[in-house]
Parts: structure tokens; C-alpha cells; sequence
């Protein structure tokens, strides 16, 4: 038999069936990064019952009931009430170096892009959170959610961005960085969102309220976010072996000259490759390896004059074959 010289859409195919099973693997980082992602779950259901209780505590629902009615009422003057998915939570527990009470604060945001270090701002921390969680959602839609994690030590660049892109379109991120109930988001943002609102009196502002709470509960918010942040370390990780992987293939691959080197490759790694699938279809859909296909093609391209009585013959044949 003939062997089958490499090219472009061969290694292509070779690289990203082989690359496919490697994200399917069990190992060790794989396994860690579902268990992060099943742990945040929880730690954001007991997070925000706490939220839940502490927020209540300072703004009860019954004041919020009546603010509500004043506003039916007397209208814009009394539209005091917010609802909010961020919040400053602070507690006065510790004291400084010189013994003096000190307050102890910092932003927690419930929203799928709120920032993992306590600032009010957004960051590419949160949608790194967003990609991760969402991973499997995203590649069913055709993006790519391990763009931060291949891209982790490169600056930006067209290729990350177009990716990070169509990521953010998929999620349904909408830029606006507000955290109240006016938020813009849609898709699986806004529906993720809209499980984490809370009724706030005041400002919709979250910096400009800062609600009391006690040091352990504190601590549990601090355990919920630093869950969010693992996420993003365990995915980083998993991803981390996965490149290793996926450069030494391209190496290996780009130095084969035949396809066969390729499916020997794949069947040393415990991968079973169909050659006849590889090779059954090119881009334009056609069998182009079969002899008899390849020449229908080329033929197919060639502008031929016909003469008046071959077109009335096509025609009539046309004609026939409908009858």
C-alpha cells in the first residue's frame, strides 16, 4: 500500500482527536478541578443563607415591606429599597497593634463575575471563575472557557481576546459592572445572578454600606470566596498538564511525514485512531484519495463551452429524467 504522506488537516484531525482524550483522562488534576467546582456549590448555598440571615438582620423584611408601601404611595422620594448580589460585610472583633478595636471589612460579591480578592471592581479574576464553572455549557457552544488558562502567562493578544469574546457573548456578560437588580446580563449570567439578590434600604451603592456581622461569619464568607478561587487554581492546573501534553504532540506530530506515524503515535498512547475516518473526508467533504473522486473534482472545476445542440441535449435529458 501507498503511504499516506502528512498534511495540514490531517495532523489537525490527529492532534484534536488525541487532544479531545486527554481532557476525557481521569487523573489526579481533572478530578480535582470537578471536586473544586462540586464544592462551591456548597459553600455558595451556606454563604448565602448566612448572607441572607446577616443582611436580614440589619435591614429586616418588615421595614422593607413598608418602604415598598411608601413607595406605592408617595413615589420617587421613598424609593429607598435595592436589591443587591454584593455586599461589604464587617465585623469589629480585632484590634490593632496599639489594642484599639478595629473594623475588619471587605466586598463580597455573589454574582458569577465578582471580583476573588474583596474589591468592588471587576477584574478578569471573576470571569476567570465564570469560564471555569461554565466549562462544559461553553464548549457546547463552540468557545473555547480554557483560554485564560492557556493564555496564563501571555499578555493580550488577538487570539485571547477573540476567544474571551465569544466566551463572554456565550455567558451572556454584558459589561456593566453595577451589582444591583438593574444589571444588564442575560443568558446563564443573569440567571446564575438572579439566584443571589437580596433587598438592601439605602443606596444601591454597596461601598457606602458596610453591614455588621459577627468574626465567624466573616470567616465563613472568606471560606465561600477563597472556594470560588480554587476553581480557577484547580482548572489552571488540570489545564496546565493538558499544554504540556498537546506541545510535545504538535512537535512529534509536525515531524511525521506520513499519516501512519501519527496513528502508531496514537495507538502507543492507548488511543484507537480510525485511519479510514482521518482519511475518508478533506475539507471539502469529498474522498479526494480515491482516484476516480479526486479527477471528478479537478474536472468539475474546468469552464467548458458547450455547444448549442449539447445544451439543448442536457436540457431535454434534464426534462426526461423528471417525467
Amino acid at each position: 500500500m501507498t503511504k499516506i504522506r502528512m498534511n495540514t488537516e490531517l495532523r489537525n484531525k490527529l492532534f484534536n482527536k488525541i487532544k479531545n482524550v486527554f481532557e476525557q483522562e481521569d487523573t489526579h488534576e481533572r478530578e480535582a478541578y470537578l471536586q473544586a467546582r462540586e464544592n462551591v456549590d456548597k459553600h455558595y448555598v451556606v454563604a448565602h443563607d448566612l448572607a441572607r440571615e446577616v443582611v436580614e438582620r440589619s435591614y429586616p423584611p418588615e421595614d422593607v415591606a413598608i418602604l415598598r408601601t411608601f413607595k406605592k404611595k408617595y413615589g420617587q422620594p421613598c424609593d429607598v429599597v435595592a436589591k443587591d448580589k454584593c455586599f461589604y460585610f464587617a465585623h469589629n472583633e480585632d484590634v490593632d497593634e496599639d489594642g484599639e478595636t478595629k473594623e475588619t471589612k471587605s466586598h463580597f460579591d455573589f454574582g458569577l463575575f465578582g471580583n476573588l480578592n474583596g474589591s468592588e471592581y471587576s477584574s478578569e479574576d471573576g470571569k476567570k471563575y465564570a469560564v471555569a464553572y461554565y466549562r462544559e455549557e461553553l464548549k457546547a457552544k463552540d468557545c473555547n472557557p480554557d483560554i485564560y488558562a492557556q493564555q496564563n502567562d501571555k499578555s493580550d493578544n488577538p487570539h485571547k481576546t477573540k476567544h474571551v469574546d465569544e466566551c463572554m457573548k456565550a455567558l451572556g456578560y454584558s459589561g456593566n459592572h453595577y451589582n444591583s437588580d438593574d444589571n444588564s446580563n442575560i443568558g446563564m449570567a443573569k440567571e446564575f445572578d438572579n439566584s443571589y439578590y437580596l433587598d438592601v434600604i439605602g443606596t444601591s451603592y454597596c461601598r457606602s454600606r458596610a453591614i455588621a456581622c459577627t468574626k465567624n461569619e466573616y470567616k465563613q464568607f472568606e471560606a465561600w470566596r477563597i472556594a470560588k478561587g480554587n476553581v480557577v487554581s484547580k482548572h489552571q492546573t488540570w489545564i496546565d498538564t493538558i499544554q504540556k501534553q498537546c506541545d510535545q504532540l504538535k512537535i512529534g506530530l509536525k515531524a511525521y511525514r506520513y499519516l501512519s506515524e501519527g496513528i502508531e503515535l496514537a495507538t502507543e498512547l492507548g488511543i484507537q485512531v480510525d485511519e479510514a475516518e482521518l482519511i475518508r473526508t478533506n475539507s471539502t467533504g469529498l474522498t479526494i484519495y480515491n482516484p476516480s473522486n479526486l479527477a471528478s473534482m479537478i474536472k468539475g472545476m474546468k469552464n467548458k463551452n458547450q455547444t448549442r445542440e449539447a445544451k439543448i441535449l442536457a436540457r431535454k435529458q434534464y426534462e426526461e429524467s423528471l417525467n
